[in-house]
């Protein structure tokens, strides 16, 4: 895979925030070397956050946010200032962008001290260094740059390339559950809710992190895993299943075959199992009255037997005994106030970039409301979580 072919969701995320008529948007068309965005002295110009994924060097395959200026007006200004706060829960690296001919203003402050709240890794840009009347930097966070001059641009991405190493996700996705001559089968429904002529990302990347690590896979559809098993010389080490299908998997194969699902996968390798983990015991607490959110990382056309609209609220109301109410989101959207949920039922979130999947889990775990996966949410209520955890025997101890 090369770096062009890095997916949105592994890039770095970099967010340029500021007031209008910061710079923004002319220092972001430098740092790309692209008119990526629109470039105009009326105030307000962006209007959106733009986003492109890109190779920047010496960073390698990023994803640039240039967003709303942070001081517009009006009700249709408000709508997007909060899209652009809507891109901070996405932003792994944020640069504010200063106006350097004036002072830092209040909103400049308040946006250093919320990413300093967010532990988000920042720079102060003061913009138009070109001019005689520019404010010196003050402190190591800060640069003076001009995209008139090109005056510290490269300076800004060295600067940018260091701190995007320290934010590269390290943990394994799941080679290190797999020894050499190991081999895994991999079980992937093909129904009509699964995209023409190509495998889902998670099955993607998981193949390919068995391969680059010189381990081998199988793969197969669930009426077909027992052939698959029978026909193996020796049980494979690992069995991943695509989360529908647990129930089925699970029948047969052996118990000395470690089992999971792609969703439980991404749980780890985004740094969230635990939470999640914990968070599936509310599934047997749900009453008549509560709300159940339901909400998914990308946006994709609903099919007739869709996962988050049909198949979840009936397996929830089964296995409860209840019959709660159902809200759903999909794509950016994911509401701030959480408080009108008893439970929150997230996806494996693969489209989503680590820092936006641990903002969502955070504000939940903040407002008191438990959140599971899609993954661990199915394994619980057909009651092969613990099963399906072994692979991590570091979790084992959270099941209620």
């Amino acid at each position: 895979m090369s770096l062009n072919d890095t997916v949105s969701a592994e890039r770095v995320h970099i967010g340029f925030f500021g007031m209008r008529n910061a710079g923004k948007s002319s220092l972001v068309n430098a740092v790309t070397g692209q008119s990526l965005s629109v470039v105009s002295p009326v105030k307000g110009t962006t209007t959106d956050p733009v986003q492109k994924a890109m190779e920047l060097l010496p960073l390698g395959p990023v994803v640039i946010l240039d967003t709303p200026g942070l001081d517009d007006e009006g009700e249709l200004g408000a709508l997007r200032v909060q899209k652009a706060m809507q891109a901070l829960q996405r932003t792994d690296i944020a640069v504010l962008v200063t106006d350097g001919t004036q002072p830092l203003s209040a909103r400049d402050e308040e946006m250093i001290a919320l990413f300093k709240k967010k532990n988000v890794p920042y720079l102060v840009a003061r913009s138009k260094c070109d001019l005689p009347q520019v404010r010196p930097q003050t402190d190591e966070n800060t640069l003076c740059v001009s995209a008139v001059t090109g005056e510290n641009i490269r300076a800004l991405k060295e600067r940018l390339a260091a701190m995007a190493k320290e934010k590269k996700n390290d943990r394994p996705l799941v080679s290190d559950l797999l020894s050499d001559g190991d081999v895994a089968v991999l079980v992937t429904p093909i129904d009509e809710s699964a995209p023409k002529g190509r495998m889902i990302l998670p099955q993607q990347q998981t193949m390919r992190d068995i391969l680059d690590h010189g381990n081998t896979f199988m793969t197969c559809q669930p009426a077909q895993l027992p052939f698959v098993l029978r026909s193996l010389r020796e049980k494979p080490k690992l069995v991943v299943t695509d989360s529908q299908a647990f129930a089925s998997v699970s029948k047969n194969v052996p118990d000395d075959v470690l089992l999971t699902s792609f969703s439980i996968l991404f749980a780890r390798y985004k740094g969230n199992l635990p939470t999640l983990v914990r968070g599936a015991a509310q599934l047997a607490k749900l009453t008549d009255t509560d709300t159940v959110l339901i909400s998914e990382g990308c946006t994709h056309h609903r099919q007739c037997g869709d996962i988050g609209t049909v198949k979840l609220p009936a397996w929830i109301r089964k296995y409860s005994g209840a019959s709660p109410s159902f809200a759903f989101t999909s794509g950016r959207e994911y509401p701030e106030d959480l408080s009108p949920y008893a439970l929150v039922v997230h996806c494996g979130g693969c489209m989503l970039n680590e820092t936006e999947m641990q903002n969502r889990i955070s504000a939940a775990a903040g407002q008191g409301v438990p959140i599971v996966n899609y993954g661990v949410a199915i394994a619980q209520m057909h009651g092969i979580l613990r099963r399906s955890l072994e692979p991590f025997p570091d979790v084992l101890d959270l099941i209620s």
